[in-house]
């Protein structure tokens, strides 16, 4: 604690992220990263962009990012804005358009970064308990009587607990709040779940952000986007020119052009996850775990007689690593990256050791 930190700096509680240990013949399952790797055209066109060029500036606009989402998406480019990963995409939106005179609404478990980011920004906000079986209960996001959100904001699915809400219900909220930005954060939804992004011109207070780092295996590029009503989008780039012009370098921009542009394999490994996550499920409800319903690329899931944390613990002797939150109501539970066949074998056999001991 140093006497020249400011106000704000003494009151943050900072974000922790996934930890990134150093083990020799590791099985790495606690951030969420995808197991196979980025699109092979990704990896030519940052290999092509790796030249004398990077001497200049990238595109500030990242006009062909945008060209290129916009096409896939069926939305204009306007209502398209890229940002240095969707971190960064959801700090521009706290504070273009989520800092309110009402509190900012968002789920009590959820993607931790949220009240890290009221608390930089200064944004009051409400955290709206989950249902008992940690699902999003539509009616909670609602306005009703003298209470209304000033915004709202969640993952769908939902982070760390995997339960997706459908389109259906995502409406629901976004239409029940016209006067309040709805935020949909979709890091996931490309591994079970069906994009809110068919919404936006339907309601302009909708938007919704997307990440490369997950279903596109782009974490170590640092790309996300948001997409919504070109007035929204509008916002972001005032903040975001406000605070760094440049934010997406000229590797990160054909990487994340050339990954777009092949779905085919953006399909396909995405269905290869999918399958090994169902696999994983049955595996681990027949060593009799208690798993949530996912639709992410990973599961959540909490054994009935053994502690949460001692089992993330007996894993990381045999050098398997899994998230394990000490957080109210979810400290039981460990969140398990869908890693590849081979990886989720090892978890599997080591569990089954762990509980026989």
């Amino acid at each position: 604690m140093s006497r020249f930190w400011s106000a704000v700096v003494h009151g943050l509680t900072p974000y922790v992220p996934g930890e990134q240990p150093k083990l020799d013949n590791l099985v790495k399952l606690n951030t969420n990263e995808h197991p196979y790797g980025p699109s092979p055209k990704a990896l030519d066109a940052i290999r092509c962009a790796t030249s004398d060029s990077l001497r200049l500036y990238p595109d500030p606009n990242g006009d062909a990012l945008k060209i290129a989402l916009a096409k896939r998406f069926g939305v204009q480019a306007k209502q398209v804005f890229v940002g240095n990963g969707s971190d960064e995409v959801l700090a521009h939106a706290f504070q273009a358009l989520l800092k309110h005179d009402r509190a900012l609404w968002f789920p009590d478990v959820t993607y931790s970064f949220y009240p890290v980011y009221c608390g930089l920004y200064g944004l009051a906000h409400k955290a709206i308990p989950l249902a008992d079986d940690f699902s999003i209960r539509v009616e909670d996001y609602l306005p009703r009587s003298g209470d209304r959100a000033g915004a709202i904001i969640f993952p769908n699915p939902n982070a760390p607990t995997g339960r997706l809400l459908t389109l259906a219900e995502v409406e629901q909220i976004v239409a029940g709040n016209p006067d309040a930005v709805v935020l949909v954060d979709e890091a996931y939804v490309d591994f079970g779940g069906e994009s809110a992004v068919t919404l936006v011109d339907r309601h302009p207070n909708l938007l919704v952000v997307h990440t490369f780092s997950k279903s596109r295996s782009l974490a170590g590029l640092r790309v996300g986007y948001a997409i919504g009503h070109a007035d929204l989008i509008e916002g972001l780039e005032r903040v975001k020119n406000s605070f760094n012009s440049y934010p997406l370098d000229r590797l990160a921009l054909a990487g994340a052009v050339a990954s777009v542009e092949d779905e085919a394999f953006f399909q396909e490994s995405c269905r290869k996850v999918i399958a090994t996550r169902e696999t994983l499920v049955a595996q681990m409800q027949a060593l009799g775990f208690e798993v949530l319903p996912s639709a992410a690329n990973f599961v959540f899931a909490r054994h009935p007689r053994r502690d949460g944390g001692e089992l993330a613990a007996a894993l990381r002797q045999r050098a398997i690593i899994v998230r394990h939150f000490k957080q109210a109501r979810i400290d039981q539970f460990l969140r398990i990256t869908v890693g590849t066949d081979e990886q989720c074998a090892k978890l599997v056999a080591a569990l089954g050791e762990i509980l026989s001991a």
